[in-house]
């Protein structure tokens, strides 16, 4: 990592309050360039406090745009950090209007050339992606990172048409937590309180409106940009991760934008940008790369990067299970076309008769994180464990390596006597000694085997073929290892159990799992350069006893035939910024199950954030208890925030919801 101190420009910042057409006013950070000349802006516009959440993060990457002669521009959305308003519902269609008239804005200020680019990772790019989707005139390209074109099923709420257990609760729990924070009065003043108490009087757990729309309809449809592909005019660089769960948009974008205004590049990193260094890497010049799209598009300057390759993907080499990797093995290659003409489906036939495939309902403890982020638990173990609770078919790899570059499909045919059910289906990388590396999975509601728009039961007793994808990858299984294609009914605490589900019949005959291998080319003209930031802000990371607990740790309470899993997500920790703010965050996940009863799941989230002003004795504290469990009938939530000024309780509110399971 290099860092940068001297620039082609020299800079300055200031914080701004951007007014919307209600009167309301958003808190914005802008870092410009100091020259006469006009400068094309650059937006990231988010719920995650420039002020503290995101500022460590800002510092790297705004100051450095500037000092290449854009003005960067951080703004927080309506009702969160230091802006004014009320929360709504996540990429509500007030926050879109609210990100078009930034845009407005920015065009309109005199430094501006009145040309606007809009960038962001997560959050940052899901919304860079919808607002691009609304067209403004001044918006001529966007840079998306780990975000997703489908809210359904390429979020953290829906997989294959099931409820994802684990993110559908710890991100709803997260968001909860982080929804309640108070406004600084080190930049708002003596309203801040008044303020806060507006905000959490109109906070609701996002988890109530999720469950309640459990097939995709109009709800997922708003804002998921693959429904109107075509509505898009700015240029798009879309980015992702093999590590990230969103990486399958990038694929899709590339596959349905106009080539002359998309390129896609996929790399071996997690839900990260890929100039930060974490787990797994290697990193890249991802600044670098993103002002040449920058300069071609806001400056009509010729960088040549609509000369790249369509794709450009990160194709790993084998290795041996680990929880996390600082490099991984592999190398770059480009693909043109689209689909990638290198690219052909080969089919492995299904060999043997009927199997039971009735899982565990802990099977799944393997799984990894749903959204790696660089931390030492986050990739699944070796698999297997796993691959027992399953019913596995196997494929020799002799002669030449096979190399495969996207998503993976498989056919099964099934019978089954419950009317609700769920099939996971994983690709493994087996090595001689017979450890077991997780490639890629997939899962399908089989409610959703006709579309995820319905919930169609299964008649009990019936035999269909079922068809879906696993999730993109880029990966080479050498000779002498085997290809292993693990089938199981359950997947906890990624996939909530179906009740009733005692698992399925699986007919191998008609079966077959089809690969998008990729013929071996050498890519030698594909390469970054090294990552580059701004100077850091200056934060200090005190270790504190929670930040020395294990991030997952897995319980088995034999007597009973229960499982659980405990994770610390460690989103920020403890941390004391340079103008004094302390910060502390503690969250505890907990996923239980019974071996053998998938009405036993239950899920727990705690969180505890404290800010702190020593200078100004302002010390205030939110703490968030959420739950979920379900019946045959109803998934059961149960939710708590408390929060104190001081000694004072400002805010007390507990939230109990039944919402029928119509599909999940």
């Amino acid at each position: 990592m290099r860092i940068i101190t001297e620039f082609p420009y020299e800079t300055s910042h200031e914080d701004v309050r951007i007014p919307l057409p209600d009167g309301t006013r958003l808190y914005a950070r802008v870092w410009r360039p100091l020259t006469d000349e006009p400068v094309p802006a650059l937006l990231e516009y988010l719920p995650y406090r420039l002020g503290d959440g995101t500022a460590p993060r800002d510092r790297q990457r705004h100051p450095w745009y500037a000092g290449h002669g854009y003005a960067s521009v951080r703004v927080d959305i309506r009702g969160h950090g230091n802006s004014e308003g009320l929360p709504g519902d996540p990429y509500d269609a007030t926050e879109l209007e609210d990100g078009v008239a930034v845009i407005h804005w920015l065009a309109r200020q005199e430094w501006c050339s009145g040309r606007v680019g809009m960038f962001g990772i997560s959050w940052g790019g899901f919304t860079s992606l919808r607002i691009a989707a609304l067209a403004p005139e001044p918006l001529k390209a966007i840079v998306t990172v780990c975000s997703t074109d489908d809210r359904y099923d390429n979020d953290v709420h829906y997989m294959g048409g099931s409820v994802l257990a684990v993110d559908m609760h710890a991100w709803a729990a997260t968001l909860l937590a982080l929804t309640a924070r108070p406004p600084d009065p080190a930049h708002v003043g003596e309203e801040w309180k008044e303020m806060w108490v507006e905000r959490l009087e109109a906070v609701t757990p996002f988890v109530h409106t999720w469950l309640a729309h459990q097939t995709r309809d109009a709800y997922w449809k708003h804002g998921s940009v693959r429904e109107d592909y075509g509505a898009i005019k700015a240029k798009v660089l879309a980015v992702g991760g093999w590590h990230d769960p969103y990486r399958d948009s990038v694929l899709r974008l590339v596959e349905h934008l106009d080539p002359r205004q998309v390129r896609g590049l996929i790399g071996p990193w997690s839900h990260q940008y890929p100039d930060r260094g974490l787990p797994p890497g290697p990193a890249i010049g991802f600044l670098q790369e993103t002002l040449r799209w920058w300069d071609q598009h806001l400056k009509n300057t010729d960088t040549g990067v609509m000369r790249e390759p369509l794709l450009r993907s990160w194709i790993s080499g084998s290795h041996p299970p680990a929880t996390a990797y600082e490099t991984l093995p592999g190398r770059w290659v480009g693909d043109a076309s689209r689909p990638p003409e290198n690219v052909a489906p080969v089919s492995y036939a299904l060999q043997g008769g009927e199997r039971i495939v009735a899982s565990p309902q802990q099977t799944g403890v393997d799984a990894g994180r749903f959204m790696p982020c660089g931390g030492d638990a986050d990739l699944p173990p070796d698999q297997r464990d796993e691959d027992a609770r399953s019913v596995s078919f196997e494929f020799p790899v002799a002669g030449e390596p096979i190399e495969i570059l996207g998503r993976p499909r498989v056919r099964l045919r099934v019978r089954m006597d419950a009317p609700r059910g769920q099939v996971i289906a994983r690709l493994c990388d087996v090595a001689p000694d017979g450890s077991s590396t997780l490639v890629t999975r997939g899962a399908l509601n089989l409610s959703a085997r006709h579309g995820s728009e319905r919930a169609d039961d299964w008649i009990p007793g019936a035999t269909e073929d079922i068809a879906f994808d696993l999730n993109g990858i880029g990966h080479t299984f050498p000779p002498g290892h085997r290809i292993r294609l693990a089938v199981s009914s359950a997947y906890w605490p990624w996939i909530w159990p179906q009740a009733g589900s005692a698992g399925f019949v699986l007919d191998a005959a008609g079966g077959f799992v089809e690969l998008p291998v990729r013929r071996h080319t050498e890519d030698p003209g594909i390469t970054f350069g090294e990552p580059e930031q701004s100077e850091p802000l200056g934060v200090v990371h005190p270790v504190t006893l929670d930040e020395r607990r294990p991030e997952r740790l897995v319980v088995r309470d034999v007597a009973k035939g229960e499982w659980r899993t405990e994770v610390v997500p460690r989103h920020g920790g403890t941390r004391v910024h340079p103008d004094g703010l302390e910060i502390t965050e503690d969250a505890l996940e907990t996923y239980t199950v019974q071996e053998r009863d998938p009405l036993s799941a239950r899920t727990r989230s705690d969180w505890t954030i404290r800010l702190h002003r020593p200078e100004m004795s302002w010390d205030v504290r939110i703490e968030t208890r959420s739950e979920i469990a379900a019946d045959a009938h109803d998934f059961i939530t149960s939710d708590e925030v408390v929060c104190k000024d001081g000694d004072e309780i400002v805010f007390h509110r507990t939230w109990e919801k039944r919402v029928p399971r119509t599909a999940g």
